[in-house]
């Protein structure tokens, strides 16, 4: 019976451990750790700062945080090394990233720098099932023969101009599946 008392009495005082998912900004850290491993045969705490943009303390009290959950390698003073969990993640993450990178620059054509900057805020919160939909519609728009170069211009086109229902209905001629913005044209406010 005191065992019984004594072992509900740890319980109650030792709160169940719960594993909180990666923050953005560790799944960042990891990402650069995996890039910069890609052009570098070692990284050190200083190539890391250098990527982020922070001080070298901050990235070190990362490391022993991305440490304790198993994700790197770190002794002060030595190289960081990414554990097999750390090099998924931060593959996926860089794998991420280059297909929202590619879809607002290619598809978008968004300005690079700004590209870079919004694919990393979006590459976060976007479900696997979503960025697949982004790789397929990137890889259909360059394999289609209805889609491609031409078909990107058009859209750069409709932007510009918005709905131009002469320009929409020459194309219309050459295209199997008609432009369904001809046929209800939006009134002029």
């Amino acid at each position: 019976m005191a065992t019984e008392k004594k072992s509900k009495n740890e319980a109650q005082k030792a709160p169940a451990k719960v594993e909180r998912p990666l923050t953005s900004v560790m799944e960042d850290y990891l990402e650069t750790i995996y890039q910069l491993n890609q052009e570098k045969e070692v990284v050190r705490v200083r190539d890391i700062a250098k990527a982020v943009g922070v001080k070298m303390p901050t990235v070190t009290s990362m490391l022993k945080t991305l440490g304790k959950k198993g994700y790197v390698h770190y002794e002060k003073y030595e190289y960081v090394r990414l554990t097999s969990d750390g090099v998924k993640v931060g593959k996926e993450m860089r794998r991420r990233h280059e297909i929202l990178y590619q879809f607002l620059t290619d598809i978008l054509r968004i300005d690079q720098t700004v590209a870079d900057d919004e694919a990393c805020k979006m590459e976060h919160g976007l479900s696997p099932e979503t960025l697949e939909s982004f790789t397929d519609f990137l890889e259909f728009i360059h394999v289609c023969p209805r889609a491609g170069e031409g078909w990107l211009d058009h859209f750069e086109e409709f932007r510009k101009r918005g709905n131009t229902p002469n320009v929409c209905s020459e194309a219309d001629k050459m295209c199997a599946f008609p432009c369904k913005l001809n046929s209800n044209p939006v009134p002029d406010a």
